[in-house]
């Protein structure tokens, strides 16, 4: 088992943040510094700042932590001690946490840590592509024009576009908007492509777990059908439909039968004269005929 995952696996950090300690020199393997990519198993003596890591089924191992935390504003989502108002140190989770992605220290609203680091890689794999809804309140009307392009995908400089994603307007100033990555403050430089600025930004939904009533500052601890949820394999994008090719109905005057006779300024001869006199009677439904048919007059034999 690579270092990293065998770190993650129990339940102090993130894959990415195992390769940062590695990389720092503050993990060690049987008594030598650890290299990123080291490859070790059940039998070897692995150490983070002198502390044993145990793997995750060894005897005594705790059970797995997840818990969902409404977010106050001001609050940094990272695992150092010495950045004030960390979010480990504000929930003060008597074991060993870590959150699960970021959120930005000026916005608001749900966000999940736990202990278990194959959650964070399935979580944050952006091909996944797992859904983040968010409640959005900007300084001026929302239009449709603003939504649609917002929903279209939107330029954020150089090569960075966003992905599509739904958005639908809630209130005059307010939309909801379901993103699948996770660009840094990317819903507030969306807004900013456009001339709009974001007044408060609440995340209100990951996968299947929703904030629900957690008031700022309030946590909660996960059921087990939303952690199966999280864990559960990504879905397959839905396909696009086909496109129609419209075709206009023909115009009437495509649909009208040409009429073939004689042209203008001549006169008829011969069998022409005798069925243009002959067509000159009137159309009429008579007995034994059916609608639609003509009876045509006939010229007394002389």
């Amino acid at each position: 088992m690579r270092l990293n995952k065998f770190i993650s696996e129990s339940g102090r950090c993130s894959r990415r943040d195992a390769d940062d300690w590695i990389a720092a020199g503050r993990v060690t393997v049987n008594g030598r510094r650890a290299e990123i990519g080291d490859v070790v198993d059940d039998d070897d003596e692995v150490r983070v700042d002198g502390d044993l890591v145990r793997p995750r089924n060894a005897p005594g191992a705790r059970p797995r932590t997840y818990i969902a935390l409404h977010k106050p504003v001001g609050i940094t989502c990272t695992t150092e001690p010495e950045v004030e108002g960390n979010i480990v140190d504000f929930v003060d989770y008597p074991a060993r946490i870590f959150p699960i992605g970021r959120l930005d220290k000026d916005s608001q609203g749900l966000i999940l840590l736990t202990d278990d680091g194959d959650i964070v890689n399935r979580l944050l794999r952006v091909e996944n592509r797992h859904e983040k809804e968010y409640v959005v309140e900007v300084h001026r009307p929302v239009t449709p024009a603003f939504l649609a392009s917002m929903a279209r995908g939107v330029n954020l400089g150089g090569r960075e576009i966003t992905r599509p994603c739904r958005v639908s307007k809630i209130g005059p100033k307010v939309f909801r908007i379901v993103l699948t990555q996770g660009l840094n403050r990317q819903i507030r430089r969306m807004c900013e492509a456009h001339g709009y600025f974001v007044r408060s930004l609440t995340r209100v939904r990951i996968v299947n777990v929703g904030l629900g009533h957690l008031k700022p500052g309030q946590w909660r601890k996960l059921s087990p059908a939303e952690v199966a949820g999280l864990l559960a394999p990504p879905r397959e994008p839905a396909a696009a439909p086909r496109a129609r090719t419209f075709v206009p109905p023909p115009s009437k005057a495509a649909r009208a039968p040409r009429r073939v006779g004689p042209r203008a300024g001549t006169k008829p001869t011969g069998s022409a004269a005798h069925r243009d006199s002959a067509g000159a009677g009137a159309r009429s439904v008579g007995p034994g005929r059916g609608p639609g048919t003509t009876a045509r007059s006939r010229r007394p034999l002389r």
